[in-house]
């Protein structure tokens, strides 16, 4: 027997697979493995025959571009296919691809927003069946009307647009059936593959590290378990002039109905918005993640376009509250001290803390001035009325971390497990700044929330 790989190419198999119901994810490992192998094996095959359209004359930088492009298809189309814990870091590729030159970036850029935005949907009667599954098997009866095309899709489920009983406009989250055991057999690859990780950051402990991540990815599975974090979010910020989020309506099993938001997202208004609006949606995102955890008692942790919505009145709309985490409080302490001696500029201040906080592995050595060289950057942006971010700066600072040669201060470096949702959090704020464009107000939001640890790092 014969089958293709995804060039066409013709290739033998043993055994056919069984077809799969359009909507449900693979959940076997093997399945699943096979689709994400398939991608560098594509990819040299591209790289093969390009080589002879080279040769027979065509330009190689069109060549490459069109290599580029289809490899990003393939990846994204995989990962959307596969959804689950892949599609989770099929969106943190976007930090990645940010790091790219806007000629290398684009195909990625194009493909990781179809992967967001288009992937494969479940056809109605699948949905139906998990509607009577959690709701009931009269459902129909708690909405007026529901639509069966998917208005969005997230990483393990998708959102419908109907109406409540009551007439509330309403966003019905729905996971996709057998995601929660795709997610977990991606966790336990995750997990088989700390190895790797080790062997690229020889200074960290990323045994607990990567444990902690996949703690985090496993709750978003709980769909209780958000909508308890919505409804902390939504109390705390019911009288914000300039951020809305939606009430939680009702909650059951794999199905989770909440206010609709009638807003734009800002991965459209990226593309096509105006500067000083861009930079006006930047301020109240850069506010939105610094107050959550003074405000609501938790991060706010998966921050990227598609969550963030400019709604016609000009505030700021936020959706999506699997991920958030409890804030934990120790954190403050650390900021205020590491801080210090960042803002200080005293490398041996900033060394003692490092090691005083478990960033550094007792007995290890650390280039100390290099790390001071490296944080200079959040001193400048401490310091200054407003600090300018851009994809040029984030290009920069992604090239020096993911350096893979031994002299990478970060190889001799460690994080404690507790502060991974904080680097998350972190890393997927930053990112969405900089697509921005935004001068952030960075010192004047972090003494507006934090006064004592600012107070404490000396600003």
């Amino acid at each position: 027997m014969v089958g293709r790989d995804p060039e066409g190419r013709v290739m033998p198999f043993t055994r056919s697979a069984p077809p799969r119901r359009i909507g449900h994810p693979p959940t076997g490992q093997v399945a699943r493995s096979a689709r994400l192998a398939a991608v560098p094996v594509a990819y040299a095959g591209r790289r093969i025959a390009g080589f002879g359209k080279k040769v027979a004359g065509r330009a190689p930088d069109e060549v490459d571009r069109d290599i580029r492009a289809r490899t990003a298809e393939h990846l994204f189309q995989v990962l959307g296919e596969l959804k689950g814990c892949v599609a989770k870091l099929g969106q943190l590729l976007g930090l990645l691809e940010l790091g790219l030159g806007p000629d290398l970036a684009e195909p990625y850029r194009l493909a990781l927003a179809r992967l967001h935005d288009s992937a494969p949907a479940m056809l109605p009667g699948a949905v139906h069946t998990e509607l009577a599954t959690h709701l009931g098997p009269d459902w129909r009866s708690l909405f007026l009307d529901f639509e069966d095309r998917a208005s969005a899709a997230a990483s393990v489920g998708q959102v419908h647009r109907a109406r409540w009983h009551d007439g509330t406009p309403v966003a019905v989250k729905v996971m996709y059936p057998g995601a929660r055991r795709a997610v977990l057999a991606d966790l336990q690859a995750l997990r088989r593959a700390t190895p790797l990780f080790a062997a690229l950051l020889p200074g960290a402990d990323t045994r607990p590290v990567i444990e902690a991540l996949c703690e985090e990815i496993h709750a978003e599975l709980d769909y209780a378990r958000e909508a308890a974090n919505q409804r902390a979010f939504a109390a705390a910020f019911a009288d914000d002039p300039d951020v809305v989020l939606s009430r939680v309506i009702a909650q059951r099993g794999d199905v989770l109905v909440t206010e609709w938001l009638d807003g734009v997202p800002l991965s459209k208004l990226i593309l096509r918005g105006e500067a000083a609006e861009l930079d006006r949606l930047g301020v109240l995102i850069l506010r939105f993640l610094f107050s959550a955890p003074a405000r609501a008692a938790h991060l706010y942790g998966d921050p990227h376009p598609g969550n963030f919505l400019r709604m016609p009145d000009g505030r700021l709309g936020v959706v999506d509250f699997g991920a958030c985490m409890p804030w934990p409080t120790a954190f403050l302490d650390v900021a205020g001290d590491v801080g210090a001696a960042v803002i200080a500029d005293s490398p041996a201040d900033l060394e003692a803390a490092m090691r005083r906080h478990g960033f550094v592995a007792p007995g290890r050595e650390l280039d100390i001035a290099t790390v001071a060289a490296r944080l200079q950057p959040v001193r400048e942006a401490l310091l200054a009325p407003t600090y300018p971010l851009s994809g040029d700066w984030l290009r920069k600072q992604v090239r020096l971390a993911t350096d893979l040669r031994l002299s990478n201060v970060l190889r001799q470096l460690t994080m404690p497990p507790d502060h991974t949702p904080i680097l998350r959090s972190f890393l997927g704020g930053i990112a969405v700044l900089c697509q921005l464009q935004t001068a952030v107000p960075l010192r004047a939001e972090c003494t507006r929330w934090y006064p004592e640890t600012a107070a404490a790092a000396g600003l």
